[in-house]
């Protein structure tokens, strides 16, 4: 990995529709991460946020990937959809998820990502009181986690292999967040704020309020679809670079008046989401081509490593 600072990816990687595609012909599904994997430096796990996974799919996830190689876990939607972070259940659905396996990616445990319906409001007090539930490393997430409900993890995964720092990222998708306030709730506990393009009638703010940035492409066309415009990635490019600088664009669209405080770099982490016709491997791969044409040579080579082909 030559560019620790940028990585992008994709939000997930188990999509029909890539087969034969972006998944060459005659790759087993069983070895699609893998290929995956190897093509970006970076995936969202999703399917933690609708249901918990296993500690054993975790430790797969970690062991078919390449050194290096960073998840980001999308945290469940009980907690942000159904819950919504409100009442006496938030903390044990919590320690749910935190035991559920995501200490076995150990090195690979990227950033966790919190994302908010549409239809959930801000309220100062009930965010407060969650960012202050959030463990910010793995010694004291795992430390969390042993208030588990054993009805709800079976196999819970509790043992950690070395103290981790351990990132929020928040996606809102409701105006009320757009307030001074939230803004610097999120400075103050250093959770950062997802940049989140799209076509829906979502806030879109480029507030800095951590030491990383993440970045969520939803799709130009519609939502969840639409190829990026060579212009568009040109633009994101020029984007995440000044990010990882540690700067912020001339024309950054931002919440508060105050920006942020300027640093040496920052790490960015940006996914397309524009899984529909196959649109986000390749996107994310011409956009890795503008900032690290070395990071995206043919993946031929890869295409006949391991055995993948093998039925």
């Amino acid at each position: 990995m030559k560019h620790p600072r940028i990585r992008i990816g994709i939000s997930g990687w188990q999509y029909a529709g890539w087969r034969g595609v972006f998944y060459p012909p005659g790759l087993v599904q069983a070895h699609e991460l893998a290929f995956a994997s190897r093509a970006m430096q970076t995936i969202e796990i999703n399917g933690s946020h609708y249901s918990l996974q296993r500690p054993s799919s975790y430790q797969r996830w970690h062991d078919e990937t390449p050194d290096g190689f960073l998840f980001s876990v999308k945290a469940p939607r009980y907690l942000t959809h159904m819950l919504r972070l409100e009442g006496d259940g938030v903390p044990v659905a919590l320690a749910n998820f935190l035991a559920s396996g995501i200490f076995n990616l150990r090195g690979k445990l990227g950033p966790l990502l919190w994302q908010f319906p549409p239809s959930m409001p801000f309220k100062p007090e009930v965010f407060e009181a969650f960012l202050r539930l959030l463990p910010r490393d793995t010694e004291a997430a795992a430390q969390f986690a042993r208030r588990h409900h054993d009805s709800h993890v079976h196999h819970p995964c509790l043992e950690i292999d070395r103290k981790r720092r351990l990132r929020h990222a928040i996606e809102i998708r409701e105006p009320s967040f757009c307030a001074e306030p939230f803004v610097k709730m999120l400075r103050r506990h250093g959770a950062a704020l997802v940049v989140s393009e799209a076509v829906a009638d979502w806030p879109y703010a480029e507030d800095l309020t951590a030491d990383f940035v993440y970045l969520r492409l939803h799709g130009p066309d519609t939502l969840y679809g639409g190829r990026y415009s060579d212009k568009a990635l040109d633009r994101w490019a020029a984007r995440i670079s000044t990010w990882a600088a540690g700067g912020e664009p001339e024309d950054a669209r931002r919440i508060s008046a105050k920006p942020a405080r300027a640093r040496a770099s920052r790490e960015v982490f940006c996914y397309f989401d524009n899984d529909q016709k196959v649109r986000a491997p390749f996107d994310a791969r011409r956009l890795t081509e503008r900032l690290m044409p070395e990071e995206t040579l043919s993946l031929e080579p890869l295409d006949r490593q391991g055995g993948m082909f093998d039925s």
